[in-house]
This record gives structure tokens, sequence and C-alpha cells, in this order.
């Protein structure tokens, strides 16, 4: 008789496979709605998924929405309805990897390319010569960052930007604290494509839960939502891809915090004090010592990373106060 491990082991494999050839998640109403009502275009041949809300009619002002990792522009919903009642045009997209936009594979991401689609975006648009605030989270920005960068550097082609306005993103590598899972995947080497096959909701929502707070923890539905969007188009598989990013924000830490330190349009930060991956106070006090003439909203001591889902009247208030302060 064959040793009992042997019989695991012959049963273990096709059930592995199976599960690594498990299918996305069906998308909720809500989710399936968002992308019924958004639109594609085409950048150097790659599907990008954007939104596009007509809103104040004769209002001049756009508002352009940057997404954070590993989420996608979804994250914005909870807010989407009050911007547009302020704003002529609310635009966001998914970046490249993100939710429902194309995920190649293999695929050298960068903040460098985010940007570049940014641009393609709003030239698609027709909007390339229009001034745009723009509004960004974790992820985007970095994303802002090197799109402000290009503003000041005056060359044509690039956003004319209004206002920038951020919000509990990393922006400085010193004080920001990555999750062990982003590490493991950033650094994994051979290990990461064996990581990211074995992702499952489980894990997922297990890693993403703490970053929220105690009090504002998205509902089992809206981290399937949130999983549903990585799931599509197989974006498990290029997390590890992805995350070069923290990688970049070291490597090009002078170009894109000099770019903010040197800053001469309006620029706020909205935080949420409980963030673990950019904690308080050390990343408050970095931030208003880097840039002393921005404004800063901090809303209540318990919300976290996510400041747009937890508490969207909060954040919506502080934005519009900074908008409507110039």
């Amino acid at each position: 008789m064959r040793e009992w491990w042997v019989q695991v082991g012959l049963l273990a494999v096709p059930l592995l496979a199976a599960y690594l050839h498990i299918p996305p998640p069906q998308l909720s109403p809500a989710l399936h709605s968002w992308k019924s009502s958004g639109k594609f275009f085409t950048y150097k041949g790659l599907r990008i998924f954007y939104q596009d809300s007509v809103g104040v009619v004769g209002s001049p002002e756009i508002v352009v929405l940057l997404h954070g990792f590993p989420t996608s522009s979804y994250d914005w919903y909870k807010i989407w309805e009050g911007l547009t009642l302020r704003f002529h045009r609310v635009i966001a997209l998914d970046f490249l990897g993100f939710g429902f936009s194309d995920k190649p594979r293999p695929h050298h991401y960068s903040i460098f390319e985010q940007a570049s689609i940014v641009e393609a975006l709003l030239r698609h648009l027709g909007l390339q010569n229009r001034r745009v605030n723009l509004l960004s989270h974790d992820y985007g920005d970095i994303v802002a960052q090197e799109l402000l960068y290009r503003f000041k550097q005056n060359r044509s082609g690039r956003l004319t930007i209004k206002s920038l306005c951020l919000s509990n993103g990393g922006i400085f590598p010193e004080t920001h604290r990555p999750l062990l899972l982003q590490k493991l995947l950033k650094d994994g080497g051979l290990l990461s494509p064996i990581l990211t096959r074995l992702m499952n909701f489980f894990v997922f929502s297990r890693g993403l839960t703490p970053v929220f707070g105690p009090y504002t923890r998205p509902s089992e539905s809206e981290l399937w939502d949130m999983w549903a969007g990585i799931r599509n188009n197989d974006g498990n598989l290029v997390i590890d891809s992805l995350l070069q990013y923290i990688n970049q924000r070291k490597k090009f830490r002078r170009r894109w915090v000099g770019a903010l330190a040197s800053v001469t349009i309006p620029i706020h930060f909205i935080y949420g004090p409980l963030d673990p991956v950019n904690p308080y106070p050390e990343f408050l006090e970095l931030y208003r010592k880097t840039l002393p003439r921005s404004t800063v909203s901090i809303l209540d001591d318990h919300i976290s990373h996510y400041p747009q889902l937890e508490d969207p009247m909060g954040f919506l208030n502080a934005y519009m106060g900074f908008i409507n302060s110039f």
C-alpha cells in the first residue's frame, strides 16, 4: 500500500490545479453598473477603462481622480455624486493593471507610464488644453507627483494643473510602512509568481482590512467588489509587478518630492490619521516641514488609509473647503 502522504499528494495536485484556474467572482449589481456606465480608450494597443460624468452645466471646472493600490476607480463611488454637484466634468480611470483596464504580463509597470496614460486620456477627451484639478489617493498620489513634475517643466502635451489634493499616500519613502504581503510580493523574486497565484479572497481581505479604521471597515460585499476588480483579467498575477512602484518611489524621490516641495499651485492633503501605512505623527510632521504652504485636513481619529470610503462626507467636505478657498 502506498504511503498515505503519496495518496494525499495525488489528490492535492488536481485540487490545486482546479483552484489556480478558479474563475473570477461575478460582478455585483453595483460594480456591474459602474463598469456599464464607463468607457474604454486605447493607449498603445491597451484598453484603459474610465468614467466621465458631466455635472454642473456652465462650470468650467474639471476634476480628475487618481485611485490607489490595489483597487480601482470604484474607490471614488461614494463621493462621485457630490463631485458632480460642484464640477462640470468628473473623470476617473483604472490605471493599467488595475480594475477593468488591461493587465498585460509580462510588463514593466511604471509610474511614468501611468502618468502618460492620464495625459493620453485627457487628449482623448479633447481636454488637453484645459486646466484640471487633480484629486488622488495612495498610488495615485505618486502618479500626481509625476504629473506635477511634468507640469513644472512646462513641456507641450502635459497637463495644465490648477490644483492638487492628495490623500493618504506614501509620498515620502522614509515614512511609508508597506504591508507584509506587499514586501513579500515586491521582493519575493521567484517566490512572487507563486504567491500571486495562491492569493485568494481570504488572503486579500485579511491583508486589506487592517488598513481601515476599527469602526469603518468594509463589509464583506464591499471587499468582494474590490477583489472582483483585482481578479478581473487575472489582475492578481500582476500585483508583484505593480508593486515595483515602491522601489521606483525610492529611486526617484528627489524628482517627485522635489516637485511637491517647489509647488506654486494650491495644494492640500486630506489625512486619515489612523493610517498604519503612513503613520501619525511621523508622516504629517514631515509633510508640513516639506510643504509648509500646503493646507491639511485631518479627519476623525478613527479614520485610516481609505478616507474617501471610510468617511465620504468628511472627505468631500474637506475637499470642497479646499476647492472653494481659491
